[in-house]
């Protein structure tokens, strides 16, 4: 298990999530934009949720989950989750 989890980690498990092939639209700026612009909705959220957890060995809870907003704010509050664990 690594002890960050990168930009690149998340636009890959994004990607995955939401049944895209590729993460190309998680670039850039998009880090930034919210999970309702980029078509993320809950389950999407959720099925993101589960496989940070299976990967780098934290849960992140459903009510901290549904209050971000954006891809970089799931990015930061996972990252706090795997120090706290690691």
């Amino acid at each position: 298990m690594s002890n960050v989890i990168t930009a690149d980690d998340l636009r890959r498990i994004l990607a995955t999530s939401a049944g895209a092939t590729d993460s190309a639209s998680i670039d850039g700026d998009a880090l930034d934009k919210a999970f309702d612009d980029l078509g993320y909705d809950s389950l999407a959220l959720m099925e993101t949720a589960s496989a940070i957890g299976r990967e780098f060995g934290i849960v992140i809870p459903d009510d901290e989950l549904f209050d971000l907003e954006t891809p970089r704010a799931l990015l930061e509050l996972a990252n706090g989750l795997v120090r706290t664990a690691g």
